[in-house]
């Protein structure tokens, strides 16, 4: 049936022109008329090409994302059922968290752009009525040397420590990466973890026909307006004249809105509450309408707002921060409004649910609006598309790779001089130092560093290990074994902190969908992501899809980012990474090769930019985490450090640098002295452990060892010994003539 809608707004009569415009297809165009039974008028058109944009509708990704596995005993939802994934840790107690991008903005904007991200974040954990207990962030910048990527670093990090300093959540944990193709788009990813009692969760949901909706927290503007647009388009050099498309974000009112929405969920008034992300208004009531199918009346001149006279569609569009919209019991109001009301904001009704499934928005008695909610939301009317793909033509200059054509002749000492001085190697306390990581006293970590951050449980004897990982130049060179890597890498992170993995989130960043080589990488990476999360039972709870990480120079690396949550039932299962006294045994599980494929050292040293991922194998790599498991549950390992980027010596050497004591090792020469020493093939970590428990180090390896191809080798390289680092009887020097350069190598480039 026709629905009349009337408008004051002169942009009423659209046309295909229009909705291209808009960011949207001609038969997209189509598809909306069919769903509305007429042509819609802008502000309609408007909230259908922000909701059907890449950003929130995964139109391009959504069938490849349904491939992962989104099951497990410990999951309370499934993946996209509710804002972040929700996941039981035992006692009465559930963890929320997620990870999302906020790139385009940053590119933009970098203080706003990065600032507002971790607001968001964090607003998806407490809208599910958790207290958000810890952040982690994932960030990748161009080459460091380039004044353009000095000024995003500064911005970016300065927006992240602000917004979370003054919110008042520590920021636990991160990683950053200097790369080329990340100068015009720098990927800013944000990762918040909350702690709930299970059934004490909110639900984004709305039901009950006459139960008011509220709009609370701040007033909405202008900023933000299409963010979710702006989202989904490549980066150019005109990017910023949508500068109004970066919201602006205030930590203290997301403070207080924090804490008035945990104060109105005991009084059992809440029907269900949404954060007010991408889209706004629109988002908002659309979700909670399919979710609970129902429909909403909401009246937009309720709405208050920042500025005069503003627009149906500036309104709906609008992604203003720190706002919620929540729906009530009718009835209960007088609590929820005194609540806000103590917090000194706005919670303002602005509508009312209705048994219909249709959005109804008003403004001044004009009906500006009248869509189903259902057409608007992920899953539902948007267009799901299966793009085409080939494999990248530069494949075959990886595949050319000869490592015999590589000699190894450069010096292992100054190579490793050089090393430790490369930005993806070197200490970033430049940037961490900028974050508060003992606020609320919740970080367990801080002054006993391990490979996981881990985050204390109060109320329990338990701990979260939570780590961000992904090297998207093994994702590059092999977009299936990289995005094995990824999710190894981090469960291997938490095993060697003494974790069981359990779940996780992702952040794929990805250049531009409509590029099949492109295309190809993102699916392989998902269908290797896919595999890896299966053989470590760590299914997929949520996160987000960034396309067009793209600028005219070419897409950024393929850096589908992984936020891996772990459990540890008792804080006394922590291991660290920094060597403990002189005397204690060094050994080196995992399999040794002749492999420099995709190192730091071959990348940025030799200058070779094509070469194959590291050797990877999932059942290996299995194989070594039940090892550091068994060993740590005899309370054996004494230390714990994976090899990852820079190999084997700056394993050591960050093992090092954390206790101040020296080491003694010895090389193996059944292998090239570059590839043992700074090769980075996977499955492989440095433990130590005292002499005196050498027997029972060997009884429980020689329980886990077999003749398999894919056993864990274990090797015996060397000593912590004195203040020395001593390689094949060649002192290179005392650890801390080597920690001086590595503590300054980045922040000699921004001071």
């Amino acid at each position: 049936m026709q629905t009349n809608v009337e408008t004051t707004d002169k942009f009423s009569q659209t046309t295909v022109e229009t909705a291209e415009q808009l960011g949207l297809t001609a038969d997209e165009f189509e598809r909306i008329k069919g769903i509305l039974g007429r042509t819609p008028n802008f502000t309609e058109l408007s909230m259908y090409s922000v909701m059907w944009s890449e950003h929130c509708s995964y139109k391009n990704s959504i069938v490849w994302l349904k491939s992962l596995p989104r099951d497990g005993e410990r999951l309370l939802v499934k993946a996209g059922e509710e804002n972040a994934g929700l996941v039981d840790i035992g006692d009465g107690y559930a963890c929320v968290f997620k990870i999302e991008s906020h790139n385009h903005p940053s590119a933009i904007e970098p203080f706003q752009g990065a600032a507002t991200g971790v607001g968001g974040i964090h607003r998806d954990i407490f809208t599910m009525g958790a207290r958000p207990i810890a952040a982690l962030n994932s960030l990748r910048f161009g080459n460091i040397n380039d004044k353009k990527t000095q000024h995003l670093i500064k911005g970016i990090v300065h927006g992240i420590g602000h917004y979370g300093n003054c919110f008042g959540v520590p920021t636990v944990g991160g990683e950053a990466y200097f790369e080329d193709c990340y100068g015009t788009n720098p990927l800013v990813n944000a990762m918040s973890v909350g702690v709930v009692k299970v059934g004490q969760t909110v639900s984004a949901t709305s039901y009950g026909a006459g139960n008011p909706v509220f709009i609370v927290g701040s007033a909405t503007g202008k900023d933000g307006i299409g963010g979710a647009s702006f989202a989904s388009a490549n980066i150019t050099e005109d990017s910023a004249e949508d500068l109004p498309s970066v919201q602006v974000g205030d930590p203290f009112q997301e403070k207080k809105l924090l804490e008035a929405c945990l104060e109105i969920i005991p009084t059992g008034a809440l029907v269900g509450m949404q954060d007010m992300g991408a889209a706004g208004i629109t988002c908002s009531t659309a979700e909670m309408s399919a979710k609970g199918e129902h429909g909403m009346i909401i009246n937009l001149d309720k709405v208050p707002t920042r500025q005069e006279n503003m627009k149906a569609w500036e309104m709906l569009l609008s992604e203003s921060q720190e706002r919620m919209l929540i729906v009530l019991h009718k009835g209960k109001e007088a609590e929820v409004l005194k609540i806000f009301e103590k917090w000194d904001l706005h919670c303002v009704q602005i509508g009312e649910v209705t048994t219909e499934k249709q959005l109804k928005f008003y403004l001044n008695g004009h009906l500006e609006a009248d869509v189903p909610a259902e057409s608007l939301v992920l899953g539902g009317g948007a267009p799901q598309y299966h793009r085409a793909y080939t494999e990248p033509t530069y494949f075959e200059k990886v595949k050319a790779f000869d490592i015999h054509k590589i000699p190894d002749t450069l010096h292992p000492r100054f190579a490793a001089e050089r090393l430790v001085k490369l930005p993806n190697i070197a200490s970033k306390r430049w940037i961490y130092t900028q974050y508060d990581s003992m606020v609320g006293t919740a970080n367990a970590s801080t002054n006993a560093p391990s490979d996981a951050s881990i985050v204390a449980v109060k109320g329990t004897k338990k701990a979260l290990a939570v780590t961000t990982d992904c090297n998207s130049r093994y994702v590059y060179a092999d977009p299936h074994i990289g995005g094995q890597i990824a999710v190894a890498e981090a469960a291997r992170n938490i095993v060697c902190s003494g974790g069981e993995p359990v779940a996780i989130t992702n952040c794929l960043n990805f250049g531009n969908p409509y590029d099949p080589e492109v295309y190809y990488q993102f699916v392989h990476a998902i269908k290797g992501m896919g595999e890896a999360c299966r053989k470590f039972n760590t299914p997929v709870t949520g996160g987000n899809v960034s396309f067009y990480n793209q600028s005219p120079d070419g897409p950024v690396y393929p850096t589908p980012t992984i936020g891996m949550l772990g459990i540890l039932d008792n804080m006394s299962e922590r291991i660290t990474l920094n060597f403990k006294e002189s005397g204690h045994l060094v050994y080196l599980l995992g399999r040794s090769r002749n492999d420099i494929s995709s190192s730091e050292y071959l990348h940025k040293l030799i200058g070779i930019e094509h070469s194959p991922a590291p050797h990877f194998h999932l059942e290996e790599e299995q194989r070594l985490h039940h090892t550091i498991a068994k060993l740590n549950k005899a309370g054996i390992i004494q230390s714990a450090h994976d090899v990852s980027e820079g190999g084997l010596f700056i394993t050591l050497l960050e093992s090092a640098m954390t206790s101040g004591l020296g080491f003694e090792i010895h090389t193996n020469h059944n292998f090239r002295k570059d590839a043992y020493l700074f090769g980075e093939s996977q499955s492989r970590a440095v433990v130590t452990i005292r002499p005196e428990d050498k027997e029972k180090f060997d009884a429980i390896l020689h329980s886990v060892i077999d003749a398999t191809e894919h056993s864990v080798k274990v090797e015996k390289i060397g000593v912590v010994k004195g203040e020395h680092i001593v390689i094949d009887n060649e002192d290179w020097g005392t650890v801390a003539s080597w920690k001086q350069p590595y503590d300054v190598a980045i922040e000699s480039h921004l001071l």
